[in-house]
């Protein structure tokens, strides 16, 4: 068995772990750690815990020490002169009539980097903003461009839900969303309700995906022919996917009538897991732009 505690850093919601050692940490410890930056201030996320051998094939790294008082107040510092530093960049990128938008700045905690965060629709070629920042920051430098998602990822801020975006709050890493998703569960397929602050589908649809896809497939379909417990056809009109229910239009006396029955009490043919037929319930009238802006919110990244 090995101790590990996971501990997070200022960029994002990623947790590494990391070898406590004899340190007693708590959760939302200060700690000082090595990564492939460098040192590193981070906050611990859990407490230590037990896990098997095999979950990691690596040596885990130790915590070097707790944040002392002193380290807190290099932390502070550096948050302060990042604030500093997002302006006169943005005032660099400006000057230099750069199609990049600034997202945010970073100085590692040694102080030994400036890292700078941007978002653009192609490459840029930003070697004469490099050599602006170095003059002006006396420091090396990193321009590192990232995607729209990464971007909210770092920004933060609250979803249509009201509640602290996921991927700001707990998220390590980005899990690929579908419109089929969107689709299974029955919502509109409106870009502005289905797309989240980065502009791309969000990352909530995936998380009732496969329970939606289990009871979809013990469903008929909009328009399939079915059986009654009374031994009558009928034609699906709807179905309440979380409810099971499905409602079926049948002949009574001549008349046709709109009936609820459970699904285990109708006889049909039941849909395979990879059945391709084309699904006709909660689909809409899209022109072909509308379609278009949907296959664009499928896109992980710009």
């Amino acid at each position: 068995m090995k101790t590990i505690v996971g501990i997070r850093f200022r960029t994002g919601g990623k947790v590494y772990f990391f070898d406590p050692g004899e340190y007693q940490i708590k959760r939302g410890s200060h700690v000082i750690v090595e990564t492939a930056r460098g040192v590193e201030y981070g906050t611990a996320v859990s407490e230590p815990r037990q896990i098997d051998d095999d979950k990691f094939t690596q040596p885990l790294k130790p915590i070097i020490r707790m944040a002392t008082a002193e380290d807190d107040a290099i932390n502070t510092e550096n948050r302060e002169k990042e604030k500093i530093a997002i302006p006169i960049a943005k005032e660099k990128i400006r000057s230099r009539g750069l199609d990049m938008k600034l997202i945010d700045v970073e100085y590692t905690f040694d102080r030994n980097k400036v890292v700078f965060y941007f978002t653009a629709d192609g490459r840029v070629d930003f070697r004469e903003l490099v050599k602006d920042l170095a003059s002006q920051f006396r420091t090396r430098i990193e321009l590192r461009q990232i995607g729209v998602r990464d971007a909210t990822k770092l920004l933060g801020g609250l979803g249509s839900c009201g509640r602290v975006l996921c991927c700001h709050s707990y998220m390590s890493d980005f899990i690929p969303v579908s419109i089929k998703m969107a689709k299974e569960q029955g919502l509109s397929l409106n870009p502005g309700k289905i797309s989240g602050m980065c502009g791309r589908l969000m990352c909530c649809l995936q998380y009732e995906a496969d329970t939606y896809s289990y009871l979809n497939r013990r469903l008929p379909r909009v328009g399939d022919e079915v059986v009654t417990p009374y031994n009558t056809t009928g034609t699906v009109q709807s179905v309440d996917v979380l409810r099971q229910k499905v409602q079926v239009i049948v002949d009574v006396n001549d008349e046709k009538e709109i009936e609820e029955y459970p699904v285990e009490e109708l006889k049909f043919t039941k849909r395979s897991h990879n059945n391709n037929k084309k699904d006709n319930r909660n689909q809409e009238k899209l022109s072909k732009e509308e379609l278009q802006e949907l296959k664009k919110l499928e896109k992980p990244e710009d």
